[in-house]
């Protein structure tokens, strides 16, 4: 995922629902294991897309899964501080400041490969904007990389007739694990929101895959409608179709009509869910969630 907005590709994730006391009350969620790793190297994917590799022992503890679009929480030390990870969060805030305490974002873990020991992490770049994406932009190998709690909720299902893809910069790295994970005669469609042809990106795709990249052509991410309108002009898929939609939130609550209502996709074949917002920064991001505002669904 990324930071919002920019949010990259890293973008935030869907939160899981927090577990309740036997009386009703939200109860605090323990604290999720902190993995420290080192910057093995960086890679300039696109003008906008750096890639992250990560090594270390701790990519061991990182749970197996198959879902492809896992997430971490990433906590970003400010720069210049002498915090050493893993830090103790709940002792720093009662002896820092709130500027001096670690930032958290959420991050797509863009490829666990345990056999080479690496972890790939995707950030979107726009200049000096956010935290991770100029932290991602200076990082050299060596520097320290802290993974807290890890999530996601979707895989590709390859009994499913058709599949559909599409979200912004932020949702290409699941959209890419995605990819990779279906059967070679997969059917159905990725859209792909960038700002021009330079941010696209070799994909391995399968053959039945049509891969749609649209352009904002310039225009500031999350105030173009391009996405939208790829989406509103395919004609409406038949048979069992699995959908994976993810981006920006207001152009996420633009598509859910299309999606339950024109498409008739039911909800348990629908992942949609903003990983970013216009105008948002990421701590203010993640609290409308529980707001009317921040969520995708209204029931």
């Amino acid at each position: 995922m990324t930071d919002a907005p920019s949010h990259s590709p890293a973008v935030a994730a869907p939160a899981s629902p927090a577990a309740t006391s036997p009386g009703g009350a939200r109860a605090a969620r323990p604290p999720q294991p902190q993995r420290v790793l080192t910057v093995k190297r960086v890679e300039a994917v696109s003008p906008h897309l750096v890639r992250i590799v990560a090594e270390g022992e701790a990519i061991a503890t990182i749970p197996e899964s198959t879902q492809t679009d896992r997430y971490s929480k990433m906590l970003f030390a400010p720069k210049g501080s002498s915090l050493v990870p893993p830090y103790d969060l709940a002792a720093l805030r009662e002896t820092l400041a709130p500027h001096e305490l670690p930032t958290q974002r959420t991050y797509t873990l863009r490829r666990v490969d345990r056999e080479a020991g690496e972890v790939w992490i995707d950030f979107v770049v726009h200049g000096d904007t956010g935290v991770a994406g100029p932290w991602a932009a200076d990082a050299q190998p060596g520097d320290t990389v802290v993974l807290a709690g890890i999530g996601g909720g979707y895989e590709p299902d390859p009994a499913a007739d058709r599949h559909v893809l599409a979200g912004d910069e932020a949702a290409i790295p699941a959209i890419a694990s995605a990819l990779e994970a279906m059967p070679a005669d997969a059917q159905g469609v990725a859209v792909l929101e960038v700002d021009g042809p330079a941010d696209e990106i070799a994909l391995v795709v399968p053959i039945g895959i049509e891969l749609v990249w649209v352009h904002r052509s310039g225009a500031e991410p999350g105030t173009s409608a391009v996405l939208l309108d790829a989406l509103r002009a395919l004609p409406a898929p038949v048979g069992d179709t699995q959908v994976f939609v993810h981006g920006e939130r207001g152009a996420m609550k633009a598509l859910r009509p299309l999606l339950l209502e024109q498409w008739g996709i039911p909800r348990s074949r629908l992942s949609l869910s903003a990983y970013w917002a216009h105008g948002r920064a990421e701590d203010t991001f993640q609290a409308e969630k529980r707001e009317p505002v921040g969520q995708i669904f209204t029931d």
